[in-house]
């Protein structure tokens, strides 16, 4: 049998597919790695490193339509909603209340003060400078939010059950992130990939080793609301417009939520108290005069600002770098032009005591 003749016009075709694959792998190849090492026990640990691009996802719009008072203040007549199915304008309040019922689920929450009273090797500033390299592991493989605020979850969760080392801190901290990937991401990352972003500081097998002891211990209860299911709501109802265009404020919110995460006093209070206490910060920032807080807003979340005052002051010190300032990952990634430079928003450093009084009627 003869052999077959060699098709002159596939050696080109061969060609450019072999400099295709070579130029992926070079992009992999230079993809930063971040060896963590030993987490030590100084709270100006550099976290900084510069954030990728992010692909957001299609802002749904709403239009609020304003008269106003004989004072020049915009009053809201027409406020329309999310064209969004998850946010079921109908039965809106019945879904918060859910959601309110659960978020208490001794199951789903970490114990306040597990540093104290589990750990021995582990401290709060620790848990700072991981999660702070967290968030720029999420902006790396461009994962949704979600991932992140469970990835947070699942690590205070597991360290209020089990004494951990910190030569394993950031394992647990990337094997808690593949876990949320899973649950979230329509593509998650390869277990390769988050040895490869730790320097291969972990094995394969130690990362799957890790995932396995975060499922046992969770019981694989991985659901449940945070910090941005709240936000997604309290910011459904709320009439930002007032103020800033609706991007702004939303990308302000977020920019805040994702600070809060930094702190490990702020995992004693509830993900809906963390939310509203948001929506008050960025309102106050962003019209300091006016009072942050109205009844419309009271009657959905059914906090005062008097029980929002203790998070919105924690928040408060950290947005203004009086805690964890040495801690850059969350500020950088907000300095961006694509999240309208929110962290650039200038804030006056105290807030009335006046702002807290209010008492479920429109000041």
């Amino acid at each position: 049998m003869e052999p077959k003749s060699v098709n002159p016009t596939r050696r080109p075709q061969r060609e450019a597919k072999k400099k295709a694959v070579a130029a992926l792998c070079e992009q992999q190849r230079k993809r930063k790695r971040v060896p963590l090492g030993e987490i030590t026990n100084d709270v100006n640990t550099n976290a900084n490193a510069n954030a990728n691009d992010v692909v957001l996802p299609t802002q749904k719009k709403r239009n609020v339509s304003t008269s106003s008072n004989s004072d020049g203040t915009p009053v809201p007549e027409k406020l329309e909603k999310f064209e969004d199915p998850q946010l079921c304008e109908t039965y809106v309040s019945d879904i918060y209340d859910y959601l309110r019922n659960m978020e208490v689920d001794s199951s789903k929450r970490p114990l306040c003060d597990y540093i104290q009273k589990v750990q021995r090797d582990v401290n709060a500033s620790m848990r700072g400078v991981l999660v702070d390299w967290l968030v720029e592991v999420a902006e790396e493989y461009k994962l949704v939010s979600d991932t992140l605020y469970f990835s947070v979850s699942y690590i205070d969760r597991f360290l209020s059950l089990n004494d951990l080392t910190r030569q394993k801190l950031q394992l647990l901290g990337v094997a808690s992130m593949l876990v949320a990937s899973k649950y979230e991401e329509i593509k998650p990352p390869e277990v390769e990939d988050f040895c490869y972003i730790t320097d291969n500081t972990y094995s394969k097998e130690e990362v799957l080793t890790m995932e396995a002891d975060i499922l046992k211990s969770l019981k694989f209860e991985l659901g449940g609301p945070t910090i941005k299911t709240f936000l997604r709501h309290v910011c459904f109802i709320d009439y930002v417009s007032l103020y800033a265009s609706e991007l702004q404020f939303e990308f302000l919110c977020s920019y805040l939520a994702e600070l809060s995460l930094l702190d490990y006093n702020c995992v004693k209070f509830l993900p809906s108290m963390v939310a509203a206490s948001v929506v008050f910060l960025a309102r106050f920032m962003l019209s300091p005069k006016t009072h942050p807080w109205n009844s419309a807003i009271y009657e959905f979340t059914r906090y005062k600002p008097a029980d929002l005052k203790e998070c919105v002051l924690n928040i408060h010190d950290l947005y203004l770098g009086r805690k964890g300032g040495s801690l850059q990952a969350v500020r950088d990634k907000y300095k961006q032009h694509k999240f309208k430079c929110v962290a650039t928003t200038p804030s006056p450093p105290e807030i009335s005591l006046s702002f807290f009084e209010f008492r479920g009627a429109d000041p």
